[in-house]
């Protein structure tokens, strides 16, 4: 009767109730496993994982570049005012070897090969996961939520998301020191080994940056307001390795070469490269393992990521 016709049946009557027998989103998969809807829902294998997520990573990238491009002069400037305001830690050094002939028992070049190397692997890891301390933020008012309903890893669009290609300021900042350094270099007996290791320890330090960058995001998880404590360790780490070794107590060196081994960034190439002997009693062929270690770090980053995700709970907001 209710139908408005007589043995109609009911509404939905003898019909499976909407997505009946269908998995919901993420069934089977952790707690913001980085892919949401049922299609997307499946495992796939890392190696697929990895080319979609740096996928989505560059679309998410050009799009927040093409926004800042709209305004083409104000970014011109604001890249300028990075690249001078990152300059004038490099004048603090300058201006301390105008009063001594050397630091630590290094000369002006060396400590300016140092500076020029560690600046630029992490310019380079923060153009591209310096957004990943604002996890804890996101953590804190729910909005982390929006990232995982969408069809992308929620690393890649967090590390994408508002992409500040002004950093790339640091970066030059940081890669003309090191050009500069190259030139003024003295008694370096240059190889084709050790002209090698000059773009590979930046790369390489690169990427151990960007793997304590996502270990402090995944420590937010836990510890909303952690950003500082990542920060000392990432910010606070390129500032040690701007100097050399020989000024730090010997307990310093064994903490960042066996515990966190910022030294590999460019302590260990960069002395062998400088015909030095290597920190806190490693061997010579430890200028060489700087691959290896940014391989366990970028593991390591990525397993404390997953565990972080799968450990978060919405705020319900």
């Amino acid at each position: 009767m209710g139908s408005g016709r007589a043995g109609a049946p009911e509404p939905y009557a003898g019909e499976p109730e909407p997505y009946a027998g269908e998995p919901e989103p993420y069934a089977g998969e952790p707690a913001g496993g980085g892919w949401a809807g049922g299609g997307l829902g499946r495992r796939r294998g890392r190696v697929a994982l990895a080319a979609e997520g740096l996928r989505a990573y560059g679309l998410i990238a050009v799009m927040w570049i093409r926004s800042t491009m709209t305004y083409r002069f104000s970014f011109a400037m604001t890249l300028l005012s990075n690249l001078t305001v990152n300059f004038f830690d490099f004048v603090v050094i300058m201006i301390m070897f105008g009063h001594v002939r050397g630091l630590g028992g290094f000369a002006f070049g060396e400590v300016a090969f140092l500076y020029g190397t560690t600046s630029t692997a992490f310019g380079l890891a923060d153009l591209a996961m310096g957004q990943t301390a604002r996890v804890g933020r996101r953590v804190r008012d729910g909005t982390l939520d929006t990232f995982l309903v969408r069809p992308a890893p929620v690393l890649a669009q967090v590390a994408a998301d508002r992409f500040a290609l002004r950093r790339l300021g640091r970066v030059a900042q940081g890669l003309l020191v090191l050009v500069w350094s190259l030139v003024v270099l003295e008694g370096v007996d240059w190889t084709p080994v050790k002209v090698l290791l000059v773009p590979l320890m930046v790369v390489t330090g690169a990427l151990i940056f960007g793997s304590l960058m996502t270990f402090g995001a995944a420590f937010q998880f836990w510890a909303q307001d952690g950003a500082e404590v990542a920060n000392s360790f990432t910010y606070g780490g390129n500032t040690l390795l701007q100097y050399p070794p020989s000024v730090f107590g010997a307990e310093l060196v064994r903490g960042v070469v066996y515990v966190v081994p910022l030294a590999f960034v460019n302590w260990v190439p960069a002395l062998y490269v400088l015909g030095r002997e290597a920190p806190a009693g490693l061997p010579p062929w430890a200028a060489f393992a700087s691959p290896l270690v940014a391989a366990v770090c970028v593991a390591l980053a990525g397993l404390a990521w997953r565990v972080g995700i799968r450990s978060y709970r919405s705020t319900g907001s």
